[in-house]
């Protein structure tokens, strides 16, 4: 039988975590407990803190004479992870759990990034009332607040424990009959401003004999995208939102990191790209928009969302940006250019329709894309036109096909 992979600091929570190990031994599931500790375990551990030490190249003895605990959490981070990679590869799991501060979830977020999305992961954090980002990075997390802290049992700790215990449980015993699509799978990228562009490719390519999986342009839809076409999960990718580039560049709120674009092309998998809602960067609320900004042409688009339109020179350097991307595919890749905009608030009468800023976008990527890696395809319509959407799913089509010939 396959194990519940257990990680935690065996010297400062060591009743905690037995507790946890008992519980779900209790209901007939098999575990493996790895001690990420500096200090003495006061419980036995499967795979001990001196065999995770070495694992990242260290002593135990040079990181408890060390007063440096945040180098001593990394260390023990990379070889927590670099243990539980092994035990993955030889097909031992079949979950994860962990308990603690921000020290021990960082240590459980670091062991999470390299399990597979879908088998089970469930992390109790004192953290988990707050921004979780940075713990669930691009994997399917189960967070529970602790309620109290994690710093000895009693009647609300052992509540909680038991029912995280328990879910762990259920998830690696209940049997999952779902069938795998035998259909190949891509990806495609939207925002609001993009919907009616992805549905009607979405729907097309589906027709085709596609499943087409859409990823929200929210910064954490992006980074997902490119972590799972690292993986090798799709067949192509119709990247036709781009506009996790404008906050990256900008400082907006919804960026996907400076490695955003870079997975198809490195990986070489046929990709058709778009500057979809290239005109916004992202705000929160109106009295959240830092000072430097005031004077730019923004949109309330609800109380909690505030759009600021790009600019000259930010399309310019946007453009320069998604060109050198694009220039490090293998020829298995298209861009386009909706002349007619950009977003459904670039079109008539909407409030970002300015021919200023996009031809600052197209001229600055058609100056620099290599046209040889990427072909470049203009069309005198706007992003949303179904007819546009289409012309950038049969791209797509072709591109696939040319490459399995």
């Amino acid at each position: 039988m396959k194990k519940v992979l257990i990680v935690g600091t065996l010297d400062t929570k060591a009743k905690e975590f037995q507790f946890v190990k008992d519980t779900i031994e209790s209901k007939g599931v098999k575990t493996v407990l790895m001690d990420a500790g500096v200090f003495d375990a006061h419980v036995k551990a499967d795979i001990t803190n001196h065999e995770v030490a070495k694992a990242a190249g260290y002593e135990l003895d040079d990181l408890r004479s060390s007063e440096d605990r945040g180098k001593n959490v990394k260390i023990m981070s990379k070889g927590a992870q670099i243990k539980a990679q092994a035990l993955l590869e030889n097909d031992e799991l079949s979950g994860f759990i962990s308990l603690g501060g921000s020290g021990g979830s960082s240590i459980a977020a670091k062991v999470m990034e390299i399990l597979p999305v879908g088998m089970p992961k469930v992390l109790v954090s004192t953290m988990a009332a707050g921004d979780v980002s940075s713990y669930v990075g691009v994997k399917d997390v189960m967070m529970m607040y602790s309620v109290v802290d994690v710093a000895g049992l009693n009647d609300i700790l052992k509540t909680v424990l038991t029912n995280a215990s328990i879910a762990i449980v259920g998830m690696v015993k209940e049997e999952k009959n779902l069938e795998p699509s035998k259909k190949p799978l891509i990806a495609a990228t939207m925002f609001g401003v993009t919907t009616p562009a992805v549905e009607a490719a979405k729907a097309h390519l589906e027709k085709q004999g596609y499943d087409v999986v859409v990823f929200h342009a929210t910064g954490a839809g992006g980074r997902s995208m490119e972590a799972l076409i690292e993986s090798g999960y799709f067949k192509g990718v119709l990247d036709l939102t781009t506009t996790e580039w404008c906050d990256e560049l900008v400082g907006g709120v919804l960026s996907a990191g400076p490695k955003r674009l870079d997975a198809a092309s490195q990986h070489d998998v046929p990709q058709v790209v778009s500057v979809g809602a290239l005109d916004m960067v992202n705000f929160g609320p109106v009295d959240t928009v830092p000072s430097q900004f005031e004077g730019r042409n923004f949109y309330e688009h609800n109380a909690s969302v505030t759009l600021m339109r790009t600019n000259e020179a930010e399309n310019k350097e946007l453009g320069t940006i998604i060109a050198n991307k694009l220039n490090q595919a293998s020829a298995n890749a298209a861009l386009f250019l909706p002349l007619k905009g950009v977003s459904m608030l670039d079109n008539t009468d909407m409030p970002f329709k300015s021919s200023h800023e996009n031809i600052a976008l197209f001229n600055a990527l058609k100056a620099n894309l290599d046209q040889s890696r990427c072909a470049l395809i203009e069309k005198d319509e706007h992003i949303n036109d179904q007819s546009f959407a289409v012309a950038m799913a049969d791209k797509l089509i072709e591109i696939m096909n040319r490459k399995e010939q």
